[in-house]
């Protein structure tokens, strides 16, 4: 198997290193009594609220009809709605229990139709606290499990007393750690926070904001002058852009604060709807660094993830771990969440194209950064690789050049190489297919993230950048289209590398 190029001595250095040493961790309070045992429900106040909602939804729909007859029919009708809203929610509530056994979450739900799920949390891939304004205001939150079955067996537990579902939390990260459920909560390290200042700057400062708020006051003083009532046709696709692409990240990311801990990534965020996500070790598949062209001025990036288990419009929601970090954090981030490899030590070699790209493989990691105006770095552990292949469109055959493309699990990552030489293209996925092969860990206990630091990893020779062949009475790796690797949903990938 032939070697990856070595990389150029004048290719730019784009990843910073390590931050070093992590501060002392924030001491957690530990849970107020034990969730492991007992049968818990959703708060009592889910009843009233549900039959209030049912009734008003009914006089805004029927009592502009039955008016006529009079405000004692309605209001007749309405305490009907009421109570008939009450006799079948009230007994839905009372059956609807979950609790833990021993290792697995136990849901009982339904009242005509009767439903029982036993959900293993040995295949547990994250679990999120989200507090809507409403919810707030009367103490409770909804904990959202997710599952490696995606989102077919996500388990959302609605309307939980907030303490409860924060010691529910805890206990299924401990159950699912392999730990046991009365565990107190680990300790976190705080990683960063957010400035709302940086955020507001970030978020303003991107070309397409920018220009419709030029564009916006341009029209708006058009309108103005010349009296052209018109325009407001115009500004309203404007002003609606403006608030999902502005004010709902502004909204869905202030007061951001990322910690670190033994059971994963904590996130806390949000202005009028509150969410802690939390995501265990080895759960995230493949990472992305978006630097923009007016960001990089600040020296800020974001980070973006594939998480397993997310699926749907909840993949899109849980995808951003950084919405805007300084590029030194950002990186060191990635150096958290592979924290067997460094970014910064991976080799990277331009490629001979118009269009400026780089790549790199070693052990550990494949990486590519691609992009003329928004820099994008794509980063992918060699053992969650699916696939890897060449990729030659017709005009790109008579130049000689190929693009290579990792597949991942499914997520806003999609790593690519273009404009690449197809013999070096072919060497790079040689050697991630051979990489990935001996990457993989062995399988007995890897979904228990505190349990797998016991396991080894098998490792044979392997050619790579710093070693051309075998040592010695080593057997010599042979080549193979083939890359045995394995994510935590038990996939098998496989190393699709055609002819270009």
């Amino acid at each position: 198997m032939g070697r990856p190029p070595a990389p150029s001595p004048h290719a730019p250095v784009l990843l910073p290193p390590s931050l070093g040493r992590r501060p002392p961790p924030v001491p957690r309070p530990g849970p107020e009594d034990d969730v492991t045992t007992g049968v818990y429900r959703s708060h009592w106040m889910i009843v009233p609220l549900q039959v209030l909602a049912v009734a008003l939804v009914f006089v805004a729909l029927i009592g502009p009809i039955l008016n006529t007859f009079g405000f004692g029919w309605v209001a007749m009708l309405t305490v009907a709605v009421a109570f008939g809203t009450l006799a079948y929610v009230l007994p839905a509530w009372w059956y609807g229990t979950f609790g833990l056994r021993e290792d697995h979450l136990v849901v009982h739900s339904g009242l005509v139709m009767r439903s029982s799920r036993e959900v293993p949390l040995s295949r547990l891939q994250a679990v999120d606290v989200v507090r809507p304004l409403l919810l707030q205001v009367f103490g409770m939150a909804d904990l959202r499990v997710e599952m490696a079955g995606g989102d077919a067996s996500a388990i959302r537990l609605r309307c939980l007393p907030r303490g409860l579902a924060e010691r529910m939390r805890a206990a299924v990260l401990a159950h699912a750690a392999g730990l046991p459920g009365r565990a107190p909560e680990a300790p976190e390290w705080s990683f960063y926070r957010l400035p709302f200042l940086l955020l507001l700057g970030a978020l303003t400062f991107r070309v397409p904001i920018l220009l419709s708020f030029i564009l916006l006051l341009m029209l708006a003083t058009a309108g103005v002058v010349f009296g052209e009532p018109g325009v407001i046709g115009a500004l309203l696709p404007l002003t609606l852009g403006l608030l999902r692409y502005f004010w709902g990240p502004l909204a869905r990311y202030t007061d951001y604060y990322a910690s670190l801990s033994s059971d994963g990534l904590r996130l806390r965020y949000g202005m009028f709807q509150r969410r802690m996500q939390t995501v265990p070790p080895g759960r995230v598949q493949a990472v992305r660094v978006v630097e923009p062209l007016l960001w990089r001025a600040l020296g800020v990036a974001r980070v973006e993830a594939n998480v397993a288990g997310y699926a749907g419009a909840r993949q899109g929601d849980s995808a951003t771990l950084l919405p805007v970090a300084p590029r030194r954090r950002a990186f060191a981030l990635v150096n958290e969440l592979f924290p067997e490899s460094e970014a910064a030590h991976v080799p990277l070699v331009p490629n001979r194209s118009p269009v400026p790209s780089l790549m790199g493989v070693d052990e550990h990691l494949f990486i590519s950064t691609r992009g003329l105006f928004c820099l994008v770095t794509e980063i992918v552990p060699v053992e969650r690789v699916q696939a890897a292949r060449l990729v030659a469109g017709p005009l790109s055959r008579f130049t000689g050049r190929v693009a290579v493309d990792v597949d991942t699990p499914p997520g806003p990552v999609r790593a690519k190489a273009p404009g690449r030489d197809a013999e070096e293209a072919r060497r790079f996925v040689d050697a991630l297919v051979e990489y990935g092969r001996r990457a993989r860990v062995p399988a007995a206990g890897t979904e228990r993230w505190e349990t797998r630091s016991t396991l080894t990893r098998r490792r044979e020779p392997v050619e790579g950048p710093d070693r051309g062949t075998a040592g010695p009475g080593e057997p010599k790796a042979e080549k193979t289209g083939t890359c045995d690797t394995s994510d935590e949903n038990g996939a098998e990938g496989v190393g699709d590398t055609p002819e270009p």
